[in-house]
């Protein structure tokens, strides 16, 4: 008994001021300004195989997007995913405290932009601005890769529930910045599509991209590893699975999963 009250102790009394993150996405924004010292609590999915966290970090006191939880940590910001912070957001600037809510991103301009925002409401906008400029960096590199390859192969991405990202979506934005071509925005595909037999069916690519199928949310939505039609697209011999932390939301770490998709697109070429 005493050891559980140790345990809920420590995730319901935090050490008082620093940042706050109440979402996952926030938590990759938050970690990737926030020094460790000056960071009081992460999100309540920071233990999901979804969460990029450092281990030092999976250790904090958790927080949700819910008033009461956020007053008793006492924090100097608290950082909402994009549409979360809502009626707990406003109550906590009703009491004088301070909150940033993430601008909705699909695109490595909105990562950009919510870089800067984090970076001036923690007074930190000089790491932000070395952040943006190491993500540009990168970018400019992936260029390179493209011109390098000379070719532009098809790429799919396939979902664990079998839908796939067409135009408009961070998946298009991180195939794009790899040097690919996204088959399903060629098919017509727009934003988030859902489960669809018939258009994996009509898919055709070069290189295949999975995520969420290991390390994400358990749902009975998961056709894609079932379903006659998707197998097709997942027996595919050039299939590369980016961990589903690298993209949670359009965040910090999307460079990352472009870069994943590069990876392969190289190693597709060089065998072509």
């Amino acid at each position: 008994m005493a050891s559980l009250a140790a345990v809920q102790a420590q995730e319901t009394v935090p050490p008082q001021g620093g940042a706050v993150s109440a979402s996952l996405c926030a938590d990759a924004y938050l970690l990737a300004l926030q020094p460790r010292a000056e960071i009081a609590a992460l999100s309540w999915q920071v233990d999901q195989p979804v969460s990029a966290a450092p281990d030092w970090a999976r250790h904090l006191p958790r927080a949700w997007p819910d008033a009461e939880r956020l007053l008793a940590l006492d924090p100097d910001l608290t950082v909402f995913g994009a549409g979360e912070g809502g009626r707990a957001a406003a109550m906590l600037e009703r009491s004088g405290y301070r909150t940033l809510e993430l601008a909705w991103s699909e695109d490595f301009d909105g990562v950009r932009a919510n870089l800067l925002a984090l970076g001036e409401a923690l007074g930190r906008v000089d790491v932000a601005q070395a952040a943006i400029a190491d993500l540009d960096r990168r970018l400019a590199a992936l260029q390179q890769r493209t011109a390098a390859r000379g070719v532009v192969p098809r790429v799919v991405y396939l979902s664990a529930s079998g839908g796939s990202a067409g135009a408009g979506t961070y998946v298009d934005a991180a195939i794009t910045a790899a040097g690919g071509v996204n088959n399903a925005t060629q098919g017509g595909v727009v934003g988030w599509g859902r489960s669809d037999p018939e258009l994996a069916l009509s898919l055709e690519a070069d290189i295949i991209v999975t995520s969420y199928f290991t390390d994400g949310f358990a749902s009975t939505f998961n056709r894609a590893m079932r379903h006659a039609a998707y197998r097709r697209l997942l027996d595919h011999g050039e299939r590369v699975d980016i961990p589903s932390a690298d993209w949670p939301c359009a965040g910090p770490r999307l460079i990352d999963a472009a870069e994943a998709i590069a990876d392969a697109l190289d190693a597709w070429a060089g065998r072509s």
